[in-house]
């Protein structure tokens, strides 16, 4: 269940984090939903690793990780991409 949640949350993150980071998101829903997946997956190993918490399922907590991890993915991408 543990990725499955993540690529849900991330679908959701990927938007949530593109709608909360500032300034100048010119990468597409596509892109953006992608790196949210990938933040999800990405706030989930980090969470664990640091024993903070995992995501088990559907939950606030889990949720929470899985905004973060985009938002930290959306920021290192925009960094590189410009």
């Amino acid at each position: 269940m543990g990725i499955l949640s993540w690529v849900i949350f991330g679908l959701i993150a990927g938007i949530i984090a593109k709608w909360v980071m500032p300034g100048d998101n010119s990468s597409g829903i596509i892109l953006t939903v992608i790196l949210g997946i990938i933040g999800a997956v990405v706030g989930g190993y980090i969470s664990t690793f640091f024993g903070m918490g995992k995501v088990d399922g559907f939950n606030l907590g889990s949720f929470a990780i899985a905004v973060v991890g985009a938002i930290i993915v959306l920021f290192v991408y925009h960094k590189i991409s410009n």
